[in-house]
């Protein structure tokens, strides 16, 4: 193995959300990043202690897209929700297998707890309190988790709604109806829409 050359924090991140991208979240280990980057896998260890080590840094690399600054205050809590959410989809979206990342390090993620602060900061101008502010946190979050994931891994458009379309009326007539209509809703429309509602409910 040739002698390696300086790592950084960065080359150790592009590096392992390259693995991610290519072979997905179980194919990431300090062997596969060493190997994408030419290295020992004994030389990552002057660099990141394990594993989890490196998911932050991955995670923290997707992350860094994210604009954690407050909308322009003045619009609805809403619309400036929809505004952070639209952020984090976007940088998750580009990287959806880095998606579970969010919950194993969301205690640690500076990147995460920066639009959480934000998020948290517009649900109190807006009157929630106590509780019910940390339930409407969780609620968006999961949300945005989640319609990641189907986004991506089940999306509407995809060969499993093409099948649960043919199922027998007799026995699934609402599932088969519900997938028959699903082909003419785009990813953005399932997104927004399901966000809205969510947050209308939120309000109540």
């Amino acid at each position: 193995m040739p002698r390696p050359r300086s790592l950084t924090p960065a080359r150790l991140a592009s590096a392992g959300l390259a693995v991610i991208d290519r072979e997905g979240l179980t194919g990431l280990s300090m062997r596969t990043v060493a190997k994408h980057l030419g290295v020992s896998t004994m030389a990552l260890y002057r660099y990141v202690d394990d594993r989890e080590e490196l998911e932050g840094l991955v995670l923290e690399l997707v992350l860094g897209a994210v604009v954690t600054d407050p909308p322009a205050p003045g619009a609805p809590w809403p619309d400036r929700i929809g505004t952070m959410v639209g952020r984090l989809r976007d940088a998750l979206g580009a990287h959806p297998s880095v998606v579970p990342l969010t919950l194993t390090h969301r205690h640690r993620s500076p990147g995460l707890l920066r639009w959480g602060e934000t998020v948290l900061g517009i649900l109190a101008e807006a009157g929630f309190e106590g509780r019910r502010r940390v339930v409407a946190l969780r609620g968006i979050l999961g949300y945005v988790i989640g319609a990641i994931q189907l986004e991506h891994l089940g999306a509407l458009s995809g060969e499993g709604t093409a099948v649960i379309a043919q199922l027998a009326p007799d026995g699934f007539p609402y599932m088969a109806e519900a997938a028959r209509q699903a082909r003419n809703i785009s990813a953005d429309q399932e997104f927004h829409g399901g966000l809205a509602a969510l947050l209308r409910g939120l309000d109540g």
